[in-house]
Formats: structure tokens, C-alpha cells, sequence
């Protein structure tokens, strides 16, 4: 713990508080309370997504007080400051759902120039919903700065008729309403249940699987990311943080210190036995890409195809966020992919020990209920797979989890449309055939723009009793409630003329998990026409603002949809200016 008067030598704060010349800087800080003590301190960014968009976020102020207490007893000086969030629950469905994934180099972006233009010495970062983890995270990497992640909670399941539902079970519903199998009333009955409290959706969806990657890589304290939003106790683990990260100060531990290509490989292990978000196929990548580290979607899908399953969770089974909590939460599930010899047990964490010193103090072991041994997997193969062929050349991802080995493979005609309205129209008409592999296009981060989920799409074929029945693919993603054969990803963008801009209604396409095979019948002197003959991208009607500029900017999928060249080719560290 840092006592007295800070050396600030060689902390960004000494650019605000030190020296003669720095007096209309201090001004401002009598001017909010603070005291000399308190100037003289490190200054801690306490970031958050908090909002009022909807339940992830709504939690994050009560909890970033209680980071706060945890930075002052750790003798720090906490500034509280947010920033932006979209919440792809709301989000979902519409033309909003292009803001999601902009929404996070936004958050990224944001973040790091709070810091900066306020030259703080170490951040504690607290996000709810899908693109706020990885944003955050990317800009604790980016910035290299002392730096604690933690999760703002998961929403507690709501119950209807003895069972557990989530919001993936009112999208479904959607589609058994539309189909005729739900009343109106059973409908709304089901909305008013689904989600009873604050905190993020409750399955192994994307927020909770970047929440099992925060403590997996390291930048999160062990099991904070388990306890439920509602829960007095979550404070307890905010306190923790914020002291955890004057440590960190203390000790010059810096977040790419922590995040390396070994605790990136133990992130993507956890995705994979979780049944994780195939998000995290685009996650991981970018995170990685603020380190300077080459780990794109191949090598997440190569991790992903040796790692059993062995967590039984939502939407692929049957728990949620909670019971894996109470099941012992990440540090069991790591326990468990020691045993197998899957960890990499020298990362570094923000405890100051590494993943193997903190497995070394696990007590509990795995339930056989939401944790199965790793000895006796529910697959052998992780949740989430890669595949590659004619049709992908730079890959595609597909959730696995919860299918049996006989929906691994799929062959069927193509049924093309150009954008998911297009696609989600038809499917309400039933407008398609069973057999046929639907193909959305034109919905890729550069060509959507924005890369939406198609979540709505997917329930409803779900709610229809059809989506074990026809498969679909895109250069768009999927959410991670998603089931059923639904390869998204899929790169080259059609935007970029990749083989999926050129596939018509009536080409075979043939999707093979097990192999991780994805292709197309249709030879190269075919497809060779059919790019000499293609009229270009499908035009949007965004010519201007945020979606404009990060459709001209960002980058491949298979390497993480970024929108900078990354920590390779920086000329400074933020925290040695």
C-alpha cells in the first residue's frame, strides 16, 4: 500500500499536480473537494458504461462507488468518468444494431482519451453489456496502463411455470407467436418475467462469455465476474479492484505485462469449454491487435477445436451465468483445463500471482451438474468451431454447443438475400424450405455497415420449430444466444468481393463442423465470371457520420474488425510520456 506523498517521478499524473507551473491545474482540483493529500496521490481512472439504455449497464454507478472506496483505502485518488454504450438487446432487430460493433472502437477510443487528456495513472474498468468488455479491455492494452477489469454482473433468470427463462426466450417466442403456437397474452406474460433485475443477459451469450475472458486472461480479480448484478456483495469485489490496482502501481505491473499470447490462449480456452459467444472470435483478435500480438481467428478457431466442452450453459444447455457462480465460477472451469493440461499456468494476473499460484488456492472441483470433469466432457470438441474452404477463404465461426453429432453437417441450396430485413421478412412468410442454407450478405463490418447479429432472424426460424431444419450463413455475425447451424463471419465481406457476394439462389453449400469445412459447389472458372461480372458493393445510406468513418476504416473480421494499425507499429507507451 503507497503511503504519504506519492514520488510521481514516472506516473502521467505529474503532468497535472507537480510543480509551480502546474498550479491552475491544482486550482481545479480544490475547485471538486479534493485536498493536497489527495492531489499528491496516484489518480486512478474509474471508468464505466453506465446508462439507462437497459439492465447490463444500469448497475455499473452503485458499483463504481464501491471501486472508489477500494482505490482510497489503497491510498489512491479515484476519477470517476463514463462513456458510451450500445446494448445490442435494444439494439437488435433494427438499423440500430449497426451502432454495436462501432460501438466498441468508440468505447476503446473514449477511454483512452479521457486518460490521456487527463494523464491518469492506472484505470479500473467496469462494463455490462457485449462491446463495453472487450472496449474496455482493448483500451487498458492499448493504453499499457496499471489496470483492473471487472464485470458489472448477470441479470438473475427470471422463472414462468417452474422453469428458468432469459431474453433468448422471449426472442424465440417471437417466432412460435408469429407461427401461431403462442397467444398474445402468453406472449406478454413471458416479457414481463424474462428479465427480473439489473445485469447482463444470464446465458453464456457474449457479455458473460468477455466476462469469463476478463478473469481468464488475467486483467479481472479470480471470480468476480460470477456473482449476479443484484448482489450486495459484488461491492465486496469493486472494493477488491480498486485496492488490487494500487498494487499494480506500486508493483509497475501494466496490463500487457498480463495480457500476452499465452493468457490469450487461456481466454480462448475458457470460450471454447464454456460454449461460448463466437463474438469472442472477433474479440480476442482485437484485443490482441492493441498488444501488438498476432493472434487472429485462425488461431482462436485452432484452440477452439482441441478444447472439450464441459459447461453446461445457455443457449447450447441448460444453467446461467448464476449457477456457474455458485458452482465455483471461472477459477473451477480453469481448475478443470488444468487437470487436462490445456492452462497456461506462469500468466501473470492483477493479483500479482500467476493463473497457476491462484488455482493452487481452488478449493472446489467441478459439480458434474454446470461443471462436468474434464475427464467426461459433454464434447470433445470446444462449443465454438472454425471453418475454412472456397466459400471462406479467410474463415468463418460457428456455436456448436448443444448439437448432436448429426446436425455437425449440412449440405444444401442456396437461398441468397442481400440484407437481414430481406432475409427476416421471408422467414416470417415462411418464405424458404426446409433443407436450404439461407445466406444473409452485404451485413459485414466495412458492407453493413456495422456488422449486425442476426439474432432476430435465427429465433424466429428457432420459434418456428425450423432452425435445426435449415442452416444459415453470413458475413455478418450471430448473437451468443444464437443455436443451430449459424456460420457467421464469414471473410472475405461481400462488400470486399468475397466468394459470399457472389453465391446464387440454387449453388450447393456444404457445411461441415467436424471437419470444419465450408465451401461451395461451384468451380473457380465460375466464380471467376461471376467476379468479373460484379457490379460492386451494395450502397448504403450511411454517407456520413460514425458509421461512415468506421466503415472506411475497419479491417478484416479475421482479424478482429479494428479500426488502427495497433500496438505493432506505435512509436510510444502512454504511461512513459
Amino acid at each position: 500500500m503507497l503511503k504519504g506523498k506519492t514520488d510521481k517521478t514516472n506516473l502521467p499524473s505529474r503532468h497535472v499536480t507537480e510543480g509551480p507551473s502546474r498550479a491552475p491545474h491544482r486550482s481545479y482540483f480544490y475547485a471538486m473537494g479534493l485536498d493536497e493529500a489527495e492531489i499528491n496521490q496516484p489518480f486512478v481512472g474509474v471508468a464505466t458504461c453506465w446508462n439507462e439504455a437497459a439492465p447490463c449497464n444500469i448497475s455499473l454507478n452503485r458499483q463504481a462507488q464501491a471501486v472508489k472506496l477500494g482505490v482510497k483505502a489503497g491510498a489512491g485518488t479515484p476519477r470517476e468518468f463514463t462513456t458510451i454504450t450500445v446494448t445490442d438487446g435494444i439494439a437488435m432487430g433494427h438499423e440500430g444494431m449497426r451502432s454495436s460493433l462501432a460501438s466498441r472502437e468508440a468505447i476503446a477510443d473514449t477511454v483512452e482519451l479521457t486518460m490521456r487528456g487527463h494523464c491518469y495513472d492506472a484505470i479500473v474498468g467496469l462494463a455490462g453489456c457485449d462491446k463495453s468488455l472487450p472496449g474496455m479491455m482493448m483500451a487498458m492494452v492499448r493504453l499499457n496502463t496499471p489496470s483492473v477489469f471487472i464485470y458489472g454482473g448477470s441479470i438473475l433468470p427470471g422463472r414462468l411455470d417452474g422453469k428458468d427463462v432469459t431474453v433468448q426466450d422471449v426472442f424465440e417466442a417471437v417466432g412460435q407467436h408469429q407461427a401461431g403456437n403462442m397467444s398474445d397474452e402468453a406472449l406478454r406474460t413471458l416479457e414481463r418475467v424474462a428479465c427480473p433485475s439489473a445485469g447482463a443477459c444470464g446465458g453464456q451469450f457474449t457479455a458473460n462469455t468477455m466476462a469469463c475472458v476478463s478473469e481468464a486472461i488475467g486483467l479481472a480479480l479470480p471470480n468476480s465476474s460470477g456473482a449476479p448484478a443484484p448482489y450486495e456483495s459484488r461491492d465486496q469485489y469493486g472494493i477488491a479492484s480498486g485496492e488490487a490496482v494500487m498494487k499494480l502501481i506500486e508493483k509497475n505491473i501494466r496490463a500487457r505485462d498480463i495480457v500476452t499470447l499465452e493468457s490469450l490462449q487461456n481466454a480462448a480456452r475458457v470460450v471454447a469449454c464454456t460454449g461460448g459467444s463466437t463474438n469472442a472470435g472477433l474479440h480476442l483478435p482485437a484485443i490482441a491487435h492493441e498488444a501488438g500480438i498476432d493472434f487472429d481467428l485462425d488461431d482462436v478457431c485452432e484452440i477452439f477445436r482441441d478444447t472439450p466442452y464441459f459447461v453446461d450453459l445457455k443457449p447450447g444447455g441448460q444453467y446461467v451465468a448464476k449457477d456457474l457462480y455458485e458452482a465455483g465460477g471461472v477459477p473451477v472451469v480453469m481448475k478443470e483445463l488444468r487437470k487436462a493440461s490445456l492452462i497456461h499456468e506462469d500468466c501473470m494476473t492483477v493479483t500479482g500471482r500467476s493463473i497457476g499460484e491462484e488455482l493452487d488456492i481452488v478449493t472446489k472441483d467441478a459439480d458434474g451438474t454446470v461443471i462436468y470433469p474434464v475427464e467426461t466432457p459433454i464434447s470433445e470438441t470446444g462449443g465454438v468451431v472454425g471453418l475454412k474452404g472456397n466459400l471462406a477463404p479467410e474463415g468463418a465461426i460457428v456455436k456448436i454447443a448443444g448439437m448432436t453429432e448429426d446436425q455437425l453437417k449440412f449440405t444444401g441450396p442456396a437461398r441468397v438475400f442481400e440484407c437481414e430485413e430481406d432475409a427476416f421478412e421471408a422467414v416470417q412468410k415462411r418464405e424458404y424450405k426446409e433443407g436450404e442454407v439461407i445466406v444473409i450478405r452485404n451485413e459485414g463490418p466495412a458492407g453493413g455497415p456495422g456488422m449486425r447479429e442476426m439474432l432476430s432472424t435465427t429465433a424466429a426460424l428457432s420459434g418456428q420449430g425450423m432452425g435445426k431444419k435449415v442452416a444459415l450463413i453470413t458475413d455478418g455475425r450471430f448473437s451468443g444466444a444464437t443455436r443451430g447451424f449459424c456460420v457467421g463471419h464469414v471473410g472475405p465481406e461481400a462488400a470486399h468481393c468475397g466468394p459470399i457476394a457472389l453465391v446464387e439462389d440454387g449453388d450447393i453449400i456444404t457445411l461441415n463442423a467436424t471437419d470444419g469445412e465450408i465451401s461451395i459447389d461451384v468451380s473457380d472458372d465460375e466464380m471467376a465470371k461471376r467476379k468479373a461480372n460484379w457490379k460492386g458493393p451494395k450502397e448504403t445510406i450511411y454517407a456520413s457520420g460514425a458509421l461512415y468513418k468506421f466503415a472506411k476504416l475497419v479491417g478484416s473480421t479475421r482479424l478482429g474488425a479494428t479500426t488502427h494499425p495497433g500496438g505493432k507499429v506505435e512509436k510510444h507507451i502512454y504511461m512513459d510520456l
